[in-house]
């Protein structure tokens, strides 16, 4: 086993793993310090930056298994070496796991170019604990639909349903504006780990959610009723 071949997991990295699972329950690998994926409907693509380097491209198909293989061990190496077809994970001399690769060419992962926002109407900073609130009202009040929401010089997030006029909704400002918009999202498409986010809104219908503590980056479409007025 070559030691260039081999890594050792974070729980930065495991955590951010285990958060893009929520996205895409496969994923690419590939060589380099970075890990991306896309939804399956591609309305969600996430990247990050990690501290390990990846040996090699190989593709995981059940992401969570392969997550959940990892936390049978205490600090577990994963070899990748490039003449095998699986992951050899092991602690120790005597606790070993296979874990085969999966074929590339069915993993829906993201193009390899860069993303980037064709415009910058909006930024704003959304906190953890703001974040966190809206997720959960979201989840108490069964509201699916979150709206940043531009008007009256405030920018505020609410979560409500808009397809009931009589809903109940959720409210918290984030900023000052002068300019009037509605940017709406469908919750479930609301994938971020509990950080602090610089938020970025394009009048194109994307926005990008950025955290530089875990050099974390989320793309997430907008729905197509969403509206931007100066």
């Amino acid at each position: 086993m070559k030691l260039r071949d081999t890594m050792r997991l974070s729980e930065k990295t495991l955590e951010i793993l285990k958060n893009f699972t929520t996205i895409n329950q496969s994923l690419f690998f590939k060589k380099g310090n970075t890990l991306r994926t896309i939804s399956v409907m591609k309305n969600v693509l996430a990247e990050a930056e990690i501290d390990e380097h990846i040996p090699r491209d190989f593709a995981i198909y059940d992401l969570p298994q392969f997550l959940n293989t990892l936390s049978l061990y205490k600090s577990p190496d994963i070899d990748v070496s490039s003449n095998t077809s699986h992951a050899l994970i092991k602690d120790g001399a005597q606790n070993r796991a296979k874990f085969f690769f999966s074929d590339p060419s069915v993993i829906i992962a993201p193009p390899d170019k860069e993303m980037k926002l064709p415009s910058q109407e909006v930024v704003f900073d959304l906190s953890e604990s703001d974040l966190t609130r809206i997720m959960k009202s979201s989840a108490i009040m069964q509201l699916p639909d979150l709206s940043v929401v531009g008007g009256n010089g405030i920018v505020k997030l609410v979560v409500s349903d808009r397809k009931n006029d009589t809903s109940n909704e959720y409210s918290i400002k984030v900023g000052e504006t002068e300019n009037n918009f509605s940017f709406n999202f469908k919750i479930e498409n609301i994938r971020l780990i509990p950080k602090d986010y610089r938020v970025l809104i394009s009048s194109q219908k994307l926005a990008k959610f950025v955290n530089e503590d875990f050099k974390l980056r989320y793309f997430i479409a907008l729905e197509p009723d969403s509206k931007y007025s100066e």
